[in-house]
């Protein structure tokens, strides 16, 4: 496994959400980004985790209720990568799934994307 203390795998993430438009992060509303170090031990082994209602299924409902919570795994993402570079790569394109699924884009529309 490679090795990376979280620290800077915190900074890969903050560098990420830097990455995303102003314009798209001045609509992301009531969500919160965090870094986990596991997945759930009886899911799958995922890189990151959306779990909220998307922006496309908010009605007049949508009022008081916890942020949504983006979580992006440590332990599989150094696990999978090889290189420091493909940490970087990894995380940015888990950043940007998982966000896009805050904007209510599914798994099928985001692999056609390219960021499966």
């Amino acid at each position: 496994m490679l090795e990376m203390s979280r620290e800077a795998f915190e900074e890969l993430v903050s560098q990420a959400l830097d990455t995303i438009p102003p314009e798209l992060t001045r609509v992301m509303d009531n969500v919160a980004v965090f870094v986990e170090e596991e997945s759930d031990p009886a899911g799958p082994e995922l890189f990151g985790l959306y779990e909220g209602t998307p922006l496309t299924e908010r009605g007049e409902w949508y009022a008081g209720v916890l942020p949504d919570r983006i979580s992006i795994y440590r332990g599989p993402t150094l696990r999978y990568c090889t290189t420091p570079d493909e940490v970087v790569h990894q995380v940015a394109v888990t950043v940007v799934h998982e966000i896009a699924h805050h904007f209510g884009i599914e798994d099928a529309r985001l692999h056609e994307l390219g960021w499966g």
